[in-house]
C-alpha cells in the first residue's frame, strides 16, 4: 500500500536513491528546506509500507494577477516504482493544491530530450506552452518545454496558447 504524505525533514535522509536518475535534478539541503518552510503543502512524497520513499513532488505558487499559478520545481519516481501511477497521484494532487489558490494555470519544465515525461505530461492534460533555449546547463546545454494545464480559473484557456517563438531563460517571467 502506498501513502502520499507531507513531506517531512527527516525525509531529506531517506530520499537519495530516487533522486539517483540522470534526469533528476538535484539540489541542495537549503533549497529542499526553503521549499518545505515556504510550500510545504506543495511538498509530498509517495512512501511504501515498509517507509521507502518511492518518489516525491515539489511545488509552489507563485506569479501575479493571471499569471497567479502553480509550478512543479520537481518530480521524480525511483525506478522500480514506475509506471504504478505514482507520478499521476502526485500530480493530481498538486494541481488540486493550485485549484484550493486559485491558481490560473499549472506549469513544469522538462528536457526535450526526455521523451517518456513528455508523454506522460501529453496524457496528465499538459501541452507545450513555450520552448526554451539551453535552460538545463551540461556538457551539451539542453532546451526545455515548458509544458502547462489550464485550470478551473482560466475559463478561456489563455493561459495555455502556445508561443510561437523559443524564448531564452532571461526572457522567462
Amino acid at each position: 500500500m502506498t501513502t502520499i504524505r507531507q513531506f517531512t525533514c527527516d525525509d531529506l535522509f531517506k530520499f537519495n536513491h530516487v533522486n539517483l536518475d540522470p534526469l533528476t535534478e538535484t539540489y541542495g539541503l537549503p533549497f529542499y528546506m526553503q521549499y518545505l518552510a515556504h510550500w510545504p503543502e506543495y511538498f509530498q512524497v509517495a512512501e511504501s509500507a515498509s517507509g521507502e520513499i518511492m518518489g516525491y513532488i515539489m511545488g509552489k505558487a507563485e506569479g501575479q494577477g493571471d499569471q497567479w499559478h502553480g509550478h512543479v520545481t520537481a518530480l521524480t519516481v525511483a525506478p522500480e516504482y514506475r509506471r504504478l501511477g505514482l507520478a499521476g497521484k502526485l500530480m493530481s494532487n498538486l494541481e488540486e493544491i493550485s485549484e484550493k489558490k486559485m491558481c490560473y494555470f499549472v506549469d513544469l519544465f522538462v528536457r526535450v530530450s526526455n521523451k517518456v515525461a513528455v508523454e506522460m505530461y501529453n496524457k496528465l492534460g499538459y501541452s507545450v506552452y513555450r520552448r526554451v533555449l539551453q535552460y538545463y546547463s551540461g556538457d551539451v546545454d539542453e532546451d526545455a518545454f515548458d509544458m502547462r494545464k489550464a485550470m478551473s480559473r482560466d475559463v478561456d484557456k489563455t493561459s495555455i496558447i502556445p508561443l510561437k517563438h523559443p524564448v531564452r531563460p532571461e526572457e522567462l517571467e
